[in-house]
């Protein structure tokens, strides 16, 4: 059973930070990368800024939390597979925490009769302040997807793992809502003669083992999931992703829609997409991963030749079994 003894919740830099448990804020001045990274050059595909913009408006809206139920279901699972490991994870990193969704999951969780130990700081995803080998566990629910450079964030993460230290993450991927890209694309392109990204650019699965274990991670685990969630129309859904701090922050994206494209985009959402009780549906795909540090104590797959079994010879067996259940 997992017990944490601190849990350090790292804010998007700009971002909300709320302190809970014993921890304070604290705002941590970054900005140069641990001497273990080897990322390539960043790249530049989200507007860093205007995504600390959109985060702090949709954090000093009036009810904030109504708009949290995708990050709570998501922190929620995060948390399941935390506590699947049958370990203790004395030292914990939340990377891009916001209002500590998977924390307040692992609470509820929780043995003891206290809340974990927490301390949150103000730092970038991609530029960790932290010394190599520091947490155990390093957990991250859908902030990944917005930072410019993947693989140097995934870098930045094994180096403050300690050996045999778990990263569990889940980031928005694949096909999210590919129904509101193709309903503005076609809409655009009708009204307007041709299309811009409305949608932020997502990663693919298979791009996304790659990466892991390009950064070092081993017993890799990627799997994807899907949420559909149900709105009344195109214009509410583009009104909470707005509330979740999830707009488009592309550095390529069209600032301003006509109102006449708007309008025949939610047409055609509707009519493409509609469900029976006239509701219209949003799909989430989420990629889930799960990483190992290396440690000398792991499992090992044996060398190469070492095989005493052939699989000739093991597919022989295989039929001489069956057999013998049919008998």
């Amino acid at each position: 059973m997992l017990r944490p003894v601190v849990l350090w919740r790292l804010t998007r830099l700009g971002g909300p930070a709320v302190s809970t448990g014993s921890g304070g804020r604290r705002e941590v001045a970054s900005g140069v990368p641990p001497s273990g990274s080897t990322s390539p050059r960043a790249l530049n595909i989200f507007d860093r800024e205007l995504k600390r913009k959109q985060k702090n408006w949709a954090a000093r809206q009036p009810e904030p939390m109504k708009f949290d139920y995708l990050k709570e279901e998501v922190g929620s699972r995060i948390a399941d597979r935390v506590y699947d490991i049958a370990r203790d994870f004395p030292l914990a990193l939340d990377v891009g925490c916001g209002r500590g969704y998977i924390a307040q999951h692992l609470n509820k969780k929780n043995s003891s009769e206290t809340d974990i130990p927490t301390v949150n700081i103000l730092a970038d995803e991609e530029f960790l302040p932290f010394q190599e080998n520091t947490f155990d566990l390093v957990v991250s629910s859908l902030s990944l997807h917005w930072v410019n450079d993947l693989p140097r964030a995934l870098e930045q993460i094994h180096y403050v793992l300690k050996p045999d230290g778990v990263f569990v993450g889940a980031m928005f991927g694949g096909d999210t809502l590919y129904e509101l890209r193709c309903s503005l694309q076609l809409a655009e392109t009708e009204r307007e003669g041709g299309f811009s990204p409305h949608i932020s650019p997502f990663t693919a699965v298979n791009d996304l083992g790659h990466l892991l274990g390009r950064a070092g991670f081993n017993t890799l685990t990627v799997d994807t999931d899907e949420i559909q969630v149900n709105y009344p129309g195109m214009f509410e859904l583009m009104e909470d992703l707005k509330g979740m701090g999830e707009s488009n922050c592309s550095w390529n994206r069209k600032a301003l829609l006509h109102r006449d494209t708007m309008l025949a985009a939610a047409a055609v959402y509707r009519e493409m997409y509609r469900n029976e009780d006239g509701s219209i549906p949003a799909t989430y795909q989420i990629y889930h991963m799960i990483g190992w540090k290396y440690h000398d104590s792991q499992a090992r797959p044996a060398e190469r030749g070492s095989a005493t079994v052939s699989f000739g010879e093991l597919a022989k067996l295989n039929d001489v079994v069956s057999q013998g259940k049919k008998e």
